[in-house]
């Protein structure tokens, strides 16, 4: 099991809760306990917070650990400086909740309403999911150089590797699958890149204490709120991210400020920590990592700019998908071809660890995602309530 123990993300309130035994059918872990007619519960040892039993309950009976008040708190508080990023799959789902069009996005509206509530500075975090390709593309290369023999590299870690950026995954890995851990990538997940980043680097060009700057971010996903609490996390001697607010905590505070959102004037991402290409805008959809990274490698392992090629085979809504690419290696004068996989949904993954785990697998990079279709339809995304009307 994880060492780190976090406080208890998702909750059942039995006062509503039916017992229709609709969460079991959803929760990744078996985390949750309790037949038809009871009232359930969750067992947290087991749970990966991804809130899919939560966006799934047709009674609301789950809710997330809220971060608002201390937020607030925060906003409120003039020794504090307080910096957001916003993940790239909030922006097409925020709109919802002001009764826009699903899919709709909002990214300048949505940057205006952050500064009107008080922010000292925004940032989009794409910034810091550009840094995360990056690194895991690098440390792709290191390893294959090391599974290849080549001098220098012998302390890379294992192929296959697997990708680090979703914290339910990471979770389940150690829970479930702890001699996986060296194939998973060393890289930090971009939330957690970018509170590093900006209570080191950023702290430093806006003159600012980092013991005073107060990192906030707003997530799709519910179990970052797991992640930022891990005692890892601490790159300037202070928490990286402080507070982890989802979607739909973000739309409950506009809203509860009185802000007009739909009639906001479009506004951009401050630019000290904020450019970023379009890389990392699919990083919210399953393969969207993998396609970033592979894109990466091709080009720091062939010394080519890579032209315009789709990687239509990492795309989809499969629950497994597999590709092989072929990438000059440049230093060494070989082609090489690098088998892919992608999953979304972690009832997928049992299989595929335990083919790494017994050395008969043939892949060389593996994506993993909890939430279908990846952070898009993470647990803190809005809930489409006429669904169950």
């Amino acid at each position: 099991m994880s060492t780190f123990t976090s406080r208890d993300i998702i909750h059942v309130d039995p006062s509503i809760c039916k017992g229709c035994d609709h969460c079991t059918s959803v929760c990744p872990t078996r985390a949750i306990h309790g037949t038809i007619g009871e009232k359930h519960r969750i067992d947290h040892r087991k749970c990966v917070n991804c809130g899919q039993c939560l966006i799934n309950c047709p009674f609301g009976a789950i809710s997330d650990l809220s971060a608002l008040d201390t937020l607030v708190q925060a906003l409120n508080d003039p020794n504090k400086y307080v910096v957001i990023q916003v993940a790239p799959a909030v922006r097409v789902a925020l709109g919802e909740e002001f009764g826009m069009q699903p899919g709709t996005n909002v990214k300048g509206k949505m940057f205006a309403a952050l500064r009107q509530l008080g922010f000292d500075q925004v940032y989009d975090t794409e910034f810091a999911a550009d840094l995360t390709i990056m690194e895991e593309g690098t440390e792709l290369i290191h390893r294959i150089y090391n599974y290849a023999g080549v001098a220098g590299f012998e302390e890379s870690g294992p192929l296959p590797q697997f990708t680090s950026c979703c914290p339910a995954w990471i979770k389940y890995a150690e829970d479930r699958y702890p001699h996986i851990l060296p194939h998973i990538s060393s890289a930090k997940s971009p939330q957690q890149m970018f509170g590093a980043i900006a209570k080191t680097y950023a702290a430093q060009k806006l003159d600012v204490d980092p013991a005073k700057m107060y990192s906030v971010s707003v997530m799709p996903c519910t179990a970052k709120k797991y992640e930022c609490d891990r005692p890892e996390f601490i790159a300037s001697g202070y928490k990286d991210v402080d507070v982890v607010i989802t979607t739909r905590e973000l739309a409950n505070l506009i809203k509860q400020q009185g802000i007009d959102f739909r009639n906001l004037n479009d506004e951009e991402a401050d630019r000290l920590i904020g450019s970023s290409t379009g890389a990392a805008t699919i990083f919210g959809v399953t393969g969207g990592v993998m396609e970033a990274a592979l894109r990466t490698a091709y080009e720091l392992l062939s010394g080519k700019t890579l032209g315009k090629i789709e990687f239509k085979k990492v795309r989809g809504l499969k629950p497994i998908r597999e590709a092989t690419v072929e990438i000059p290696v440049k230093d060494l004068g070989v082609t090489v071809p690098v088998n892919v996989c992608i999953v979304h949904g972690l009832k997928h993954v049992n299989g595929i660890i335990e083919d790494v785990l017994a050395g008969r697998s043939k892949y060389h990079f593996i994506e993993v995602m909890n939430c279908p279709g990846g952070c898009i339809n993470g647990g803190g995304q809005p809930i489409r309530h006429e669904m169950y009307a």
